[in-house]
């Protein structure tokens, strides 16, 4: 029995490093006060363990400007993990998507504010929306479509 642990452990342990470690991810959001769709995303965040802080701001632009994701991709917040922009309702899994990919991107969106999507749940209402990668020169492709 110790021998067929040993082989088990041999084989999964390359595959279980190479996952992100959430809990030591930290997410950086942006958000206005007032916003209860956000305070829904970052309760998502953190059940799929991801460690989040959340800032308040008066206007989200503003920080979208600063960190490079353009206006066009705009939702209700924005978020910074490991140098990666997250804007609007972007789902845990994807997240982990990017982080154990890492691309050469400045994020990803999910612009507006899509039913169904992680913070902005209406009951059994799920509008189909997509995850856009955005790169460093401001073009979107397709990371991820939902629902699945």
């Amino acid at each position: 029995m110790k021998r067929r642990a040993l082989l088990n452990s041999i084989v999964w342990l390359p595959l279980l490093q190479a996952l992100p470690a959430v809990a030591a991810v930290d997410i950086h959001v942006y958000k206005t006060p007032d916003c209860g769709c956000c305070a829904g995303w970052v309760d998502h965040l953190k059940a799929e363990g991801f460690s989040v802080t959340v800032t308040e701001v008066a206007d989200t632009s503003l920080t979208r400007k600063r960190l490079g994701m353009p206006e066009r991709f705009g939702s209700c917040h924005t978020a910074l993990v490991e140098g990666y922009v997250l804007e609007g309702h972007v789902p845990a899994a994807e997240v982990g998507k990017l982080l154990a990919s890492r691309p050469k991107a400045i994020g990803l969106a999910v612009p507006g504010m899509p039913a169904g999507s992680p913070g902005m749940e209406m009951g059994a209402r799920r509008d189909q929306y997509k995850v856009l990668l955005v790169d460093r020169n401001g073009h979107d492709t397709v990371f991820a479509t939902y629902p699945k």
